[in-house]
């Protein structure tokens, strides 16, 4: 009997400690669901912070992304930058599509926004840059009958390695699932420096790769001073995409694991807890 006294309350402490590891107080709400006091907005072709059109808005506790004041969109891709800069994080973000696309949105932009990782500052891009030079893990929506895998890799200005091979498309697709209609869709991020990055739909690792860099195309009207090819990308921006269809987010949260990258052991073991952490679908 003592020994499995002894033995439960040493698993409680265990549980105890692993919740006060990944604890709510631990994350970074980066969204505080009334505005958007924490970001930075740049829209192409206007200067930084010039949200032509609100399109970047905080309704009824979420935020949006919104076309209502368009006529055309007229290649006017726009992201929201979080002003913080990060290394290593997991990164969580709950979104879904609304209404139609806006008149003059390309036809590869309908129900498509992305999370823009380890990015160039706002306040780094040109007035007339499109993209910002980062890692996007592109948030998709099914059109309700065909296939279209989720969680993407997309590099305006980057380039990655997979399998020990430098990959030089643009776009590489993922192993998810199609999420058709106007669902909530949960996505995340691990990111850990330059060693590893792995998109997540739903509970699902759906692409790996690591030395992300910079390089390649698919990025216009940036600044030469920041497009260093070869340089790998260990830190950066964080952003979300306006790219002609309205979407909203509820939730954009972040753990940082930047206080465990330099003890292999630990971080293993917060990643471990985070994996096997509960959320709502």
């Amino acid at each position: 009997m003592k020994s499995i006294l002894t033995t439960l309350l040493l698993l409680s402490t265990l549980v105890t400690q692993a919740q006060k590891e990944i604890a709510p107080n631990k994350w970074v709400k980066m969204f505080n669901g009334k505005d958007l006091k924490d970001w930075d907005i740049k829209i192409t072709g206007y200067d930084l912070n010039d949200n032509f059109g609100n399109t970047f808005r905080v309704k009824d506790g979420l935020l949006t992304v919104n076309y209502d004041q368009y006529q055309q969109f007229d290649d006017k891709f726009g992201h929201i930058f979080y002003k913080k800069n990060f290394s290593a994080y997991l990164i969580v973000v709950e979104y879904r599509f609304t209404g139609e696309q806006v008149k003059g949105g390309p036809g590869w932009a309908y129900r498509n926004s992305g999370v823009m990782l380890h990015g160039q500052t706002a306040a780094s891009m040109g007035k007339n840059q499109d993209f910002p030079i980062s890692l996007e893990e592109q948030l998709l929506g099914g059109n309700g009958k065909d296939a279209r895998t989720n969680a993407n890799l997309c590099t305006p200005g980057t380039n990655v390695v997979m399998n020990t091979k430098l990959i030089k498309d643009h776009c590489i697709s993922s192993t998810s699932k199609t999420y058709h209609g106007d669902q909530w869709v949960h996505v995340e991020a691990l990111v850990i420096r330059d060693s590893v990055i792995k998109h997540i739909a739903g509970q699902d690792t759906v692409i790996v790769y690591n030395q992300p860099q910079i390089g390649g195309g698919n990025v216009s009207n940036y600044d030469p001073a920041v497009k260093t090819d070869g340089k790998l990308l260990t830190e950066g921006s964080i952003s979300l995409q306006s790219e002609s269809h309205p979407v909203a987010f509820r939730k954009v949260e972040l753990f940082d694991l930047s206080p465990y990258v330099n003890d292999p052991k630990k971080l293993a073991y917060v990643i471990q807890l985070l994996q096997k952490r509960k959320f709502n679908k």
